[in-house]
């Protein structure tokens, strides 16, 4: 499976709270994600597009497990989400969710004007458009990506409920 997106760059130590501010934890989905990254980045929302793909440094996702931090990303259409590295917790929800994160050492490195990017879920293999930058995750194990390829556990509960 390949995506291919517009990168959105954030540093280290991207926590939930940044993701969804707390004061939105009881709102609706839709709601959440009208404030999404909106301390950090106030374009995001008006600017995100279906496939576009989070770049971040080191422990994306820390602080509090709240699993409508993934479940918004997912919701706003993120394709993909490329860190350093991920708190535990998040990342776990996120492929609950079905959203791909994949870990991918020295991806921080990108400049903030970088445009698309294209990503192979099954290889692993990163690759920055407009500069040729090649990096590889470590590809995730095939029970993972059955996981995202049936949206997430929700999924692969419906499709084990239909027999």
């Amino acid at each position: 499976m390949i995506i291919q997106g517009k990168a959105w760059i954030f540093g280290n130590n991207i926590d939930t709270d940044l993701i969804v501010p707390g004061q939105y934890l009881m709102a609706t989905l839709e709601e959440q994600a009208k404030h999404v990254f909106e301390a950090i980045e106030p374009s995001f929302v008006r600017n995100v597009k279906a496939g576009d793909i989070i770049v971040a440094g080191k422990n994306f996702g820390c602080g509090s497990s709240r699993e409508m931090a993934p479940q918004v990303l997912k919701h706003l259409g993120i394709g993909c989400i490329l860190a350093e590295d991920f708190a535990r917790i998040f990342f776990r929800n996120a492929i609950a969710v079905g959203l791909p994160s994949l870990t991918v050492k020295g991806i921080s490195e990108i400049d903030r004007g970088v445009d698309q990017i294209s990503v192979s879920l099954d290889s692993g293999r990163v690759i920055v458009k407009s500069t040729g930058q090649e990096f590889f995750a470590s590809p995730l194990p095939e029970k993972m990506r059955e996981i995202i390829n049936a949206g997430g556990i929700d999924g692969i509960l419906k499709d084990l409920a239909k027999g």
